[in-house]
């Protein structure tokens, strides 16, 4: 089974500040980890995603994401916010196990 959780509701930063979207996960198997974006009035965009090799993965729009197996989790992340980024965020896995449904959940 997989699961995604993103535990905070809305994350409210100022312009300039850093910017962390948390995202933890369950999975039987090893995780393939995604997130996307939805601006306003917009379609869902991909930012990034985890399949293997560097756990630290940069994505479009300046964001970054960091996979942590020992904690289950792949933060997205971005050094310095702008207004511009505000924005609808989906954090989504998918297990490597075959015939596995994937998980996703969005947050503000």
């Amino acid at each position: 089974a997989q699961l995604v959780t993103q535990p905070e509701d809305q994350v409210t930063v100022a312009e300039g500040n850093p910017l962390t979207v948390k995202c933890t996960y369950s999975v039987s198997g090893n995780p393939y980890l995604f997130w996307y974006v939805q601006y306003p009035n917009q379609g869902l965009q991909f930012l990034l995603k985890y399949i293997t090799g560097d756990n630290l993965v940069k994505g479009s729009y300046g964001f970054e994401a960091e996979f942590n197996k020992s904690q289950t989790s792949f933060h997205l992340k971005k050094p310095s916010a702008l207004v511009s980024d505000s924005a609808l965020y989906f954090c989504a896995v998918r297990d490597t196990l075959i015939g596995a449904a994937g998980g996703a959940e969005h947050k503000l």
